[in-house]
């Protein structure tokens, strides 16, 4: 017997057995099981409340009865006879307008200012992120209803008056708590500056560019991807808002309707007046919305958005 043979081990054998070998692929049980927690949780806290509701806005339902089967009676009632609900339409557009331009151009152009290593960019960028770590949560907006209120800081350093019970400006003092709040996309413009070859900016600089030249040939295009992707991200999270409304009207969507959201008028018609079937029905027409302003911002970007390596 040569050496090799004789200080060659065998492989271990399990106890109780022989040694057996399973891919992936032939026990394909695994997997499934172990996709079922979330499998059910879509189906009892997504799915199946989204089917729910689905069938409510074809209903009369208050919580206390029956819900009765009126077809499309919700749905008309909305653009006929409710003049709250195109109030808060416009109220919302006017929110989504005026906030996700300026809280992008408010987080492009701080990502712009701290894409430039210092010794103080960690600090910095830790800083303009703190704000969205708060989220909207009815803390900041208790603290940011005080400070625009009547006597508030503002009030007292300005003189305007209490911005929350003005309806020239408390949509206004919602869309600066929502422009405050860019760390988010502030943080992703910053992954996306990382991703432009320092090549291109030299280019530019041979060919005689200056700086605002080299942003609107360079920058821009090569961002084009993740301008698009805040912008729907921003969107939709602007169409959803609710807790700013909600503290700083006090529930009511005042003065004079004027922060009237959407989600704050779905919200009294299902928990205040109880008529869960309309507030159904305005949640599937919230979802058509979104899904459909989605799909223009994505159509209307191709001509738009660039893409390295691939077609615009």
């Amino acid at each position: 017997m040569s050496v090799e043979e004789r200080i060659r081990v065998p492989p271990a054998t399990p106890v109780g057995g022989t040694r057996r070998h399973h891919r992936y692929g032939e026990r394909p049980g695994i997997a499934y099981l172990f996709l079922t927690p979330w499998v059910i949780g879509v189906l009892l806290l997504t799915l199946g409340p989204m089917l729910a509701s689905l069938y409510l806005s074809f209903t009369d339902y208050d919580l206390f009865t029956s819900p009765e089967w009126v077809g499309l009676e919700n749905y008309e009632r909305m653009f006929t006879e409710d003049p709250r609900f195109l109030a808060s339409v416009w109220v919302t557009l006017k929110y989504v307008l005026m906030s996700v331009p300026l809280k992008l151009a408010a987080a492009l152009a701080v990502a712009l200012l701290l894409h430039r290593a210092s010794r103080m960019t960690g600090l910095y960028r830790s800083a303009f992120y703190a704000p969205s770590l708060l989220g909207a949560s009815v803390a900041v907006a208790l603290v940011w209803r005080v400070v625009f209120d009547n006597g508030g800081p503002i009030d007292r350093a300005f003189g305007t008056g209490g911005w929350t019970t003005d309806p020239r400006y408390a949509l206004l003092s919602i869309v600066l708590l929502a422009v405050w709040q860019f760390g988010a996309p502030m943080v992703i413009f910053l992954a996306g500056l990382k991703q432009i070859p320092t090549q291109l900016y030299d280019a530019a600089a041979i060919d005689g560019a200056g700086w605002w030249r080299s942003f609107r040939s360079v920058t821009v295009p090569m961002l084009s991807p993740v301008i698009l992707f805040n912008l729907v991200l921003e969107t939709i999270h602007a169409f959803q808002a609710f807790t700013s409304a909600f503290i700083v009207s006090s529930g009511r969507g005042g003065p004079s309707d004027s922060t009237l959201f959407y989600t704050l008028y779905l919200y009294q018609k299902g928990f205040v007046d109880f008529r869960m079937g309309y507030a159904s029905a305005m949640a599937w027409v919230l979802l058509l919305v979104i899904a459909a302003v989605t799909a223009l911002l994505f159509r209307v970007s191709r001509g738009y958005v660039y893409y390295a390596g691939g077609d615009s």
